[in-house]
Order: C-alpha cells, then structure tokens, then sequence
C-alpha cells in the first residue's frame, strides 16, 4: 500500500516554444559553462535557446537559462509508489539539442522517495534507456517515513520551469528549489539548479578549500579523482580536483538547522556556487541520483549521512598512535637508523612504514634484495618496543618480467581492465614499474625516464569479483612468504598514470571527447589516467573512474583481515561516498608551506563530513624543505589529527621529530605524549563513529550551532563534544587568537577556568605551546602514556571532570582488546559511563563481555569547576585524608586525587560536599553582615510606614 504522501503537486501545462527573457536576471543560471575561459557571442548563447543578458562582474554569466528552457510535466502522470510517488517529464521539444553528438532525452522519469522522516530521495532518470548507476551499496532505512519533517511540492507552472521544491516543515524554511531553469538530461550532459536557504555551505571534494564555509561567488568546483596535489585555484578559477570525489554538501540553514545533499553519480561533474544562493550541478553521465538529509544538527546530518553510505570502520587502538614515514629511505640501514634516533630521542611512535623504494623496481609483491634484504625479520625485531609496519602497495602490476606470478595470475583469472579499442586486449599504462635488465641514466628528466625506463602495466578491475579475489590471493601469499606487516597503503588509486590514457593513446571516440568537461585540471579526462572507453566492471571507465579508489579499498580491508586475523587498517588516496567503511585517507601530497597547516584543518573537518574521521595531513609536509620552526609547529597540529603520520617525499631534508640534531625532539615528544595520554578518549570518539556515525574531529558550530560566530571558524577544532585544540598556524607568531564558545571552558594543562567566553581572545603561546582546553559537562577517560600503545594501554587510568555552570559532567570509555575484529558486533568489549551531579561522581560499567589482561584501574581523577577545595571527599564510602586532596598553586576551584586504585570492572563513587543552590528554595546561613543589613533594612522599612 502507497504511503499517503504529504506533498502539494502544483501542476499546469507550460506552452512549449522558444526561450523567454526572464524577468529576473539576477538569477543568472549559466546556459555556456564551457565558454568560462574563451571568448562567447550573443549569437552563440541564443543558439543554444538561451538569453544573452549583459553581466555586471567578471564572474557573472553572460549567456542564461530562460524560462521555457527544460521540461515540463506530464498532465496525469503522477503515480504512486511504495514510499512515495512518480511522475514523468517532456523536454520542450521546441529547443535546440544542447549538444549534437549527445541527445537529449525527450521522456524523463522522476521519482520521489520518503525514506524516513529525515531522510528523502529523488531521482532523474531515463525509464526507457539503461544508464549507469552507482553500484556503491546504500542502507535505506527499514522503516520509512510516518511523520516526515519536511514537505515535497513539484512545481510545474506556466511560463516558468519545472522544479521539485523541499520545504523543512518545522519552520518553513525551502531548503531545496529546482524550479529555477536549465534541467537538462542528455546522453552525456545532465545540470540542475536549486536555490539554497543560506550562504552556510560547507562539502564537495575532494579539493584544497580556503576555507570551510564556501564562496557563494560564481566559483566552480570539479569533481572527478586525479593524481593531483593538493594546491589553490589557477589564474582562470579552475580549481584543482583531487584524488577523491564527493559530490556532497551540507548546508547550515539561517536559523541554525542543518540540512546535507549526496549526489549518487560517479561522472565526471562540476558544481558552481553562486550568490543568490543557489547551487549548480554538471555531469556527463549517469542518472542525477539525490539524498537529502534533514538533520536538524550538523551531527544529525552526518549521522544520517553514514547510516546510508555505511559507518566509518574502527581502527585498531595502535593505528591511533603516531607514524612515521618517507618517501627515499632508500636502504633498509637508513630506516633502522632513523626508527633508532627517534627511540633515542623516546618519541612516542607505534607505526613505521614502507613507502615504494622497499620494492624491487618499485613493483608490487617484491622486496629490493639489495638495499633491503632482511626487511621482514626487522620488521618482526620492532615488534619487541611494541610497534607496527605499514607497507604500501599500488594498484598496477608490472606486465614486463620474464617470471612475474602477480601478472601471470591476474592474467589467467582475466583480472584487468581491457582496452575500448579492442576489448579481448589489455590497457596498459605507466606507473612506477621500471623495466628489468636496463641501466638508467640518473640525470634523465622525467619525460625521458617514463619514455624510456618506465614498465607497461596492468590495471586491475576492482568491480570484478574475479578480482577482488585475487588481489586478496596476492596480499595473503606476499604476507605469508615475504613481509608480514600489520596494515595496508594503497596509493596512486585514482587510478594515476604517468602517460595520458595508454601506451597506445586514446581513440577519437565519444567517451574521450565528450561534449562538455567538467572545470578541472587537465586537458582531457585522459589526463594523467587511462582512457575514457576502456572497459571496466562491464562499462566504460567513463562511467567507473571516480569509484576506482572506493572498489580498491573493499577487497584490500578483506585482504588485510584474512592476512592478519586481525582488525588492521587500510590508508587510501583516493576516495568516494561509502569508503570510510573500509579505509581511512591522508590529505595527499601537501607541501611544506605555513597555509597548508590552516587547509589540513578544514580538510580534517571535510572528511569527518563525508563519513571519513580517520583522516590526516603529512606533518610538516610532503614536498620541499620544512623548516625546524615550522616542523615544530605542525608536530603540535598533527598530533591532533586522528591519522597522526609524519611523511615527507624523495630528496628533501629530514623532518622526523629526531631532525635537526634534536631541536624539535622534546616539543615532539612532549605533545604526542599529551596525546597517548588522551586516546582512550578519543578510541571511544571512534567507537561513537563507528556504531553511530558521529564526527570524530569536528568545526565549534557543531557543538555551538546557535552561536552564529561558530559557523567559519575553521582554524581551531574540537575532538568530540569536550576537547578545543587552537594551534598556532602562522609563521613567527607567538600568540594564538582564539573564539572562546559561551561554556566553561578550562585549561588542560593547568585546570584553570578561562575567564573570557563567548568572544575572540588572545593566548600568548611560545614555541612549546599549542593551547587544549576542555569543555565544561564532560568527564574525559586518560591513561599514563608510554611510547608505544602496547605498553600505554597496561597502564592505569585517570578522569579529567570538567563540570558545567550546574556542577554536573558525562562521559564514556569504549575498551576492548584493540584489534579483533569486530569486538562491538560480537559483544567482546567493555563500556564504562561517567556521571557527576551535587558532588557525586559515578562510575558505571554498563557493559562488561571484555577483561583486559593485566585487568586495569582508575589511579588519578581530577575535578575542574568545583566550588573551592573540598576538605571531605569519600571515595566508595571511606573517607579521604584532608593530605591526599591535591591542589595546584594558583588554581582556585581545582583539586584531584591521585595513587588511588579503582578498579575498572566494578562500580565506584567519588562523593564531595557542594554549596546548597539557592535556587532550590534551600535556606542558605547568611553571613553577620548580611544580617545586620537585613536588620537595618526591616526597621527603615517599618519607620517609614509609621
């Protein structure tokens, strides 16, 4: 039976004919993106059906939609379906193709569906024709909507454009407008527009954002996996796109509700932001595929977002500690020396990686002899100070060796994605891989290297299960007999390639020369990847390009959990809508410059928004030379992001924390420390991600939506609720200016409360310093902190209660053995929960299927925002000595106990005496003065009565 749908179907036949000027031409909707960079005539415009409207700033469109210009409905059409309805469009038949190699669907069907009551879909599509769609798997709820919070109306008026309208019920607000022109379905060339509620948009990438709210000024965004670093817009406003693709926004409405938008299409796209507000999208294919998601909170979206696409994977508790990687170890005796300096220099570090100089010739599956022969016995060595190794590995195999099984393998079990040309032959490109039996010249330029060096290779198709198999036959059989390491980095997955599209070029075929590309680096689609008709997962690459990094994730986390047994943890370059269930992502290859410091922010924020929070920048940066100073500076940033690795590449100075003869070694030391000591708190941020899809690292306005000031802060973040992290991002700064949200907020490191909130201040912040502060109503699970995670997590505990204006602070631990997998859905862990009301403190293990070995407890617990220093604490009923009652020297209002031994598995209650409230109607002792001010009072008051 059809759910009785809450939608107003305004419907009248529009005439059709030729394209009317509108009367509104500040609603420039661009009919000839592609004229961005190039001269464009009234003529052309008018040809395409569409109205030249002089523009008053460069930005501006000349050449606009107008009214008549897309479809109307069919009268009588509507139908209803299970959760919602449908109903069918004709295109004005009066118009111009848009493009003459790509025809225009005369007949599209739209489909409306509640999914929930904060969750709604709908779907442009061609009913007569098969197109491409997403294979990517989504969780619709399995209830749908009973009582939806919004409204659907499609407007279908004369003279004006067909468009579906959405409209938050609770206050009116039109969060989604179509109905403003320029709806175009063909074969290869789809757009919509919708107007916006609010300038507050926040999303799509991947691309390197200036900041995390967007300009709504004609900018334009393209959407479609590169092997590109990240860098700002060009000269002509073509952004860089990235290596992954998230055709997703949220958008902050003016009166504080959030609302998010997916786009579930895998085309080559762009979209422009534009001043009205509106939005504009492009894409060359496919079907336009929309989600909304209402929210109302910003971690409402989220949540709601990852409850379709998947929730983030848990990472093993080691994967939260810090890494260390480069690109130019070049021998096994490098990186020993390097992993011992900074033991010597007792840097917390549990992670040591491998990048591709380890291989023979840089060929996945080998191990160089020569320069690292014994790599897995000394990667088994490291395991004694309790470290890992993560190894990387590329997602093309070398076709140019004699007696190479990888390929051969592959070969027989028809792994590969096949020429378009001739689709019985493999496509083979260029990657890393050098030949075999060559003598390179050194000095050789790259083109010359790639000429004359470089191997053919294969690359395999991710979308087949005949693949997924193999790769997970091959990492098994290279654990087994040649390397064991603990997780996995796969890189180059965009799919990169050092040639444009093949060894054999590209055809002049309608996939490689589409009608319209997209506004993003590179001249074709070819560029640096392969062409555009090769055949993968039974269709184009045109279609799959963007989804290569999300299907290379899916059998690599299978591999790694056959291989190891264990829960492990795979880093992938390049990503889509549904990843984080698999991998996490670092922020590519940045650059050792001060601004990338403040941009790993907001793409931390971006991540965690797309449903990937295990995400990080390379600290100090990847290219060029980081200064001491500035490497000093982004160790105490980096030690913050949940993905915490050092990385730098090939033939640029050192910059581990042991560099520079040490100088930055104890400042290293000391905040990676501050963070081992704060990971329980943030292993249960992820466990939060993990069963409810919240945000590990988030902007303030999450926590402070109503508080508008919070909606562009993107130089400082909250790890959770309860956690301010203001890094210093500047060069030569020795300050830190702050927005200080209206809470109690309290100094980590001292417990002192900041006086000042609800505004901008300044903290002074020496080279040594990155500013922590900790949010009133929160209790925060720590551990004594040790170099490495394996031994950190035997030792004891401690309670850091920051309480709020009321006395009062929650919090939770999530513990389990680290690494199983799937500890949660198997009901193999530990939950404790935090509560503190009138001076109680209480301890409660809710959930206890899990005993660590050796069983831990609670040794510390300090009390931030109490009422003076209490002089009769109990602890489970005993009464402390007044001695053991700790405070700090200037410090009011803090006290904490400590070499206390509580354990974790039991129940426990700190008690302390509070102030009565005089806002309970509890009589309060009046002090001699106030009396006798009473007193006076009464006797004026009754003379002058008398």
């Amino acid at each position: 039976m059809a759910l009785p749908i809450l939608a107003l179907l305004t419907i009248a036949l529009t005439p059709l004919g030729t394209a009317q000027p509108r009367d509104d031409v500040t609603k420039r909707f661009d009919c000839y993106p592609e004229a961005f960079n190039s001269p464009l005539s009234a003529a052309d415009c008018t040809a395409r059906g569409c109205v030249w409207a002089e523009s008053h700033s460069p930005r501006e469109p000349k050449c606009i939609y107008g009214d008549n210009y897309g479809y109307t409905m069919v009268a009588g059409s509507r139908e209803d379906t299970q959760n919602g309805f449908r109903v069918r469009l004709t295109r004005n038949a009066d118009l111009p193709p848009r493009y003459a190699s790509s025809p225009d669907v005369q007949e599209v069907t739209l489909d409306v569906e509640m999914l929930s009551n904060n969750m709604l879909r709908f779907k442009f599509y061609d009913a007569a024709t098969s197109r491409y769609e997403v294979p990517v798997p989504v969780h619709k709820p399995s209830t749908p909507a009973t009582n939806p919070a919004y409204t659907v109306d499609l407007v279908s008026e004369a003279g004006k454009p067909f468009g579906i309208r959405v409209t938050r019920r609770a206050t009116g607000t039109v969060l989604w407008d179509s109905s403003v022109g320029g709806l175009t379905f063909s074969d290869q060339f789809l757009q919509i527009s919708t107007l916006l509620p609010s300038r507050y948009v926040y999303g799509f990438g991947e691309s390197e954002h200036a900041t995390y709210r967007h300009k709504m000024d004609y900018r334009t965004w393209g959407m479609f996996s590169r092997d590109q670093p990240p860098g700002p817009p060009g000269g002509d406003g073509t952004a860089p796109n990235l290596y992954g693709v998230h055709p997703y926004h949220m958008c902050v409405e003016d009166d504080g509700n959030a609302h998010s938008v997916l786009l579930l299409n895998s085309n080559a796209m762009d979209v422009t932001l534009q001043p009205e507000p509106a939005l504009t999208y492009r894409t060359v294919g496919g079907v336009l595929d929309f989600y909304m998601f209402l929210g109302p909170s910003p971690e409402d979206v989220t949540q709601q977002y990852t409850q379709l696409i998947g929730r983030p994977f848990m990472p093993p508790y080691w994967a939260l500690g810090f890494q260390l990687c480069r690109y130019g170890y070049n021998t096994l005796d490098r990186m020993k020396q390097i992993y011992d300096e900074n033991r010597q220099y007792d840097i917390p570090q549990d992670i040591q990686y491998g990048d591709i100089d380890y291989m023979d010739r840089q060929i996945d599956f080998t191990i160089d002899q020569q320069n690292f022969q014994g790599m897995n016995d000394w990667v088994q060595s490291i395991r004694q100070d309790g470290a890992y190794y993560i190894t990387i590995l590329d997602p093309f195999i070398s076709a140019n060796e004699t007696d190479y099984l990888p390929y051969t393998r592959g070969t027989d079990q028809d792994v590969w994605i096949k020429d378009g040309d001739n689709p019985d032959q493999i496509m083979f490109g260029k990657v890393w891989p050098y030949l075999p039996n060559i003598t390179m010249d050194p000095d050789a330029d790259w083109d010359t290297m790639i000429a004359n060096y470089a191997a053919h290779t294969a690359f395999p198709d991710f979308l087949l299960n005949s693949t997924k198999q193999w790769w997970v036959d091959e990492i098994q059989t290279f654990y087994t007999e040649k390397l064991q390491f603990d997780g996995l980095w796969i890189d180059m997955n965009e799919p990169a390639n050092f040639i444009l599209g093949s060894v054999n070029g590209c055809s002049d075929n309608q996939w490689d020369q589409a009608p319209y590309k997209p506004r993003f680096y590179g001249a074709v689609l070819a560029d640096k990847t392969i062409c555009m008709n090769s055949i993968q997962g039974g269709t184009v690459h045109y279609n799959t390009h963007s989804l290569y990094g999300w299907s290379h994730s899916v059998p690599s986390q299978r591999a790694m959990r056959q291989a190891t047994g264990k829960r492990s943890v795979i880093i992938s370059r390049s990503t889509y809508p549904g990843s984080g269930v698999y991998a996490g992502h670092w922020l590519g290859d940045n650059t050792s410059k001060w601004p990338h410091l403040h941009t790993s922010i907001i793409g931390m924020f971006e991540f965690n928004l797309f449903g990937l929070p295990y995400v990080g920048a390379d600290i100090c940066g990847f290219f060029d030379d980081a200064s001491p100073d500035m490497c000093r500076r982004w160790m105490q940033l980096g030690a913050f992001y949940p993905f915490s690795r050092n990385h730098n590449g090939k033939g640029f100075r050192r910059q581990d924390p042991a560099a520079w003869n040490g100088t930055i070694a104890e400042a290293s030391r000391a905040v990676l420390l501050t963070r081992y000591r704060l990971l329980p708190y943030l292993y249960t941020l992820f466990h939060q991600a993990h069963t409810s899809g919240s945000t590990v690292v988030r902007p303030l306005m999450h926590e402070f939506i109503s508080d508008k000031v919070t909606w562009t802060v993107d130089r400082q973040f909250l790890w959770g609720p309860a956690l301010l992290i203001s890094p210093v991002l500047d060069e030569g700064v020795l300050d830190v200016t702050a927005y200080v949200p209206k809470a109690r907020w309290y100094d980590y490191y001292t417990g002192k409360e900041v006086a000042e909130t609800g505004r901008m201040v300044v903290w002074d912040c020496d080279m040594d310093c990155i500013p922590l502060h900790l949010r009133g109503g929160y209790v925060i699970p720590t551990q004594e902190p040790a170099n490495t995670t394996v031994f950190s997590r035997r030792n004891s505990l401690g309670l850091l209660v920051a309480l709020d204006a009321e006395g009062r602070a929650e919090g939770s631990l999530f513990w389990d053995d680290g690494d199983s997998i799937d500890t949660y859905e198997n009901d193999q862990y530990r939950m404790l929960t935090f509560t503190v009301d009138q001076g109680v403190l209480s301890i409660s293990v809710d959930h206890d299927t899990y005993s660590p070995s050796p069983e831990l407890h609670f040794a510390t617990v300090r009390v931030m925002g109490s009422e003076g220093v209490p002089d009769d604490v109990t602890v489970d009923g005993n009464k402390v000595a007044a001695s053991a009652i700790k405070t700090t020297d200037g410090v009011e209002n803090m006290w904490y106990l400590e070499d206390i031994i509580l354990a974790m598995n039991a129940r426990h209650t700190i008690s302390w005496p509070v102030p009565e409230d005089p806002a309970s109607g509890a009589e309060s002792p009046k002090s001699t003065p106030a009396l006798l001010f009473s007193l006076i009072t009464a006797v004026l008051l009754l003379l002058s009565v008398q």
